[in-house]
């Protein structure tokens, strides 16, 4: 009988790491002399490094492999496993995680990992882990929980804390992220706590690269800052970090030097990056979410939790109970892309094109070119909006036909309509409009406004669908206060070769939606939407994104 295998058809899964073109964005592009430490070599990437990549994976139904921690066939990722994940899988992340990704913890031992079914599945274990279920008219209001979140922020982390009773308490942001002084920074939230509103807060969430949905991105120093006032107050951090990877060096202000790493990863391209809030937590009071949604695919549902080690075998009884480990078959898979066959007469294939994985070293290069590319759309994108962003009027002045002729004299009003700072990583940009300066601010609110224009933009030619501000208010008074002004667009939800004329539909919908002058064109845009007889969506530009 023909051995059964576990084919995976599919160029995504096997593309060469190295497949990306050049970025003119400097420094993206891994340098050649960037080898892996010599304590890695073992895991080297395939010897011809521009070789077509294969065209499919191949998990074997039996590897022939007796070491559990390297053998990778259906014989053993379709059985029940461990709650700390497939055992060559977890190995390899335990490895990576440790001595590249966080090669300091300044915590004795360094951290654990437990591998999770995406973030979504590792953050819910953690409030799991961290706080109690609290039910109004049935436990005192003091013993109530709290979470910390930014201004605006991933609305996954509300919807799961708040039907378990927890009081959000929202963090002003800057352009960085999260303040960590002045007025509604962390410091004066957690200094000025109002306890008729339950306990004071004891967990914060976060995104501290790429923040979701404004895209900032915090520095060592403020990371430093919210660290020290986290240890004073009793707060556990919970850094939720799917875009660390994409830091985008071309928009970092002039003079801007990341510091250098206490420990080096072995890899020049994750040294620049900003590091977690793990290079700082000599208290063990972290908890990092990572995921393979953004850097293999979304439906992969696999991520990974890196903690102390108390906290993990904490979080591992509740994977026991719960979800056990993650997808075999999708383990499997991204276990046979990156390590391969570990013997000759292993049967499997790996992502290389000769069949053998594509290492530690390879990973890398997959995850740096992933940033080349990323900023590469990210910087079309905002090319396009930062040309587009004002409305040009001219005119004429009859005081000006004194001095001279008048049809030699015109005058020019620019009227900017949005503003946004370009990201230094992520996936999003942030969209700020001036409703202000609308022809009808006077007659219709500027959140009537604001809904009107994101129906306007579904119309044609514009087609573009957009995500509305309102989506990432964590609370009632936010989302009706400011959140209608804003907008987030995801430049990674576009195909590379449509970002600037999608962009470009964008920017003139907004154009033409400042010269409506009429208040019952706002009128009927809303009906419209309220009866539902919007256009279709053939044609329709995600610029939302979906994460």
């Amino acid at each position: 009988m023909r051995p059964m295998c576990l084919w995976v058809n599919t160029i995504f899964f096997v593309a060469l790491p190295n497949r990306w073109k050049p970025t003119p964005n400097k420094p993206v592009d891994p340098p050649s002399n960037d080898p892996p430490t010599a304590a890695l070599a073992s895991w080297s990437l395939w010897k011809n490094k521009q070789a077509p990549a294969a065209a499919r994976l191949v998990v074997p139904h039996d590897s022939g492999i007796a070491d559990p921690l390297r053998a990778i066939d259906l014989n053993t990722a379709l059985q029940y496993g461990t709650a700390q994940g497939y055992p060559p899988l977890y190995a390899f992340i335990r490895q990576f995680t440790r001595e590249n990704l966080h090669p300091f913890v300044p915590y004795k031992g360094g951290p654990e990992i437990i591998l999770t079914c995406g973030s979504t599945d590792g953050f819910s274990k953690t409030i799991e882990a961290l706080s109690e279920k609290w039910a109004e008219g049935h436990d005192p209001i003091e013993e109530k929980p709290g979470m910390l979140v930014e201004r605006y922020c991933y609305m996954n982390a509300i919807q799961t804390t708040t039907p378990r009773g927890m009081t959000i308490a929202p963090v002003e942001i800057d352009d960085e992220g999260m303040c960590a002084k002045g007025p509604g920074g962390l410091e004066d939230v957690l200094e000025n706590w109002d306890n008729t509103k339950g306990r004071r807060p004891h967990l914060l969430y976060t995104v501290t690269i790429g923040q979701n949905p404004t895209s900032g991105t915090l520095s060592v120093a403020r990371r430093t800052e919210i660290y020290a006032i986290c240890v004073k107050y009793d707060v556990i951090i919970v850094e939720d970090d799917p875009y660390w990877y994409l830091q985008f060096p071309s928009n970092a202000p002039a003079g801007a030097v990341t510091p250098e790493p206490v420990k080096s990863s072995g890899f020049e391209f994750l040294d620049s990056l900003i590091p977690s809030y793990l290079s700082v937590d000599y208290q063990g009071r972290v908890v990092r979410l990572d995921t393979f949604s953004k850097t293999a695919a979304p439906g992969c549902r696999l991520g990974w939790i890196t903690t102390q080690p108390a906290l993990a075998e904490r979080l591992l009884r509740i994977t026991e109970s719960s979800t056990q480990q993650p997808s075999g078959f999708v383990q499997a898979m991204i276990a046979e892309l990156i390590s391969g066959p570990q013997s000759s007469t292993d049967p499997g294939r790996g992502g290389a094109a000769n069949g053998s994985g594509w290492k530690v070293d390879g990973w890398v290069r997959w995850l740096e070119g992933l940033r080349g590319n990323y900023e590469r759309r990210m910087t079309v994108m905002c090319d396009t909006l930062d040309a587009n962003k004002y409305i040009v009027k001219a005119g004429r002045r009859r005081s000006l036909t004194d001095v001279a002729d008048v049809e030699e004299w015109a005058v020019i009003e620019r009227t900017k309509i949005y503003d946004f700072v370009r990201p230094l990583g992520g996936m999003f940009i942030w969209v700020r409009f001036n409703f202000t300066s609308h022809p009808l601010r006077k007659q219709v609110p500027a959140a009537r406004l604001s809904q009107a224009l994101w129906i306007f933009w579904t119309h044609k030619p514009y087609l573009v669908l957009v995500s509305p501000g309102t989506m990432f208010a964590p609370t009632p008074e936010i989302r009706d206060g400011d959140s209608f002004n804003c907008f987030r667009l995801c430049f990674a939800a576009i195909n590379e070769d449509e970002i600037a004329s999608i962009s470009k539909r964008f920017a003139e919908g907004a154009q033409d939606f400042w010269k409506i002058r009429s208040k019952s064109k706002i009128d009927k845009l809303l009906e419209d939407d309220a009866s539902e007889s919007v256009e279709g969506t053939e044609g329709l530009a995600m610029m939302g994104g979906m994460c």
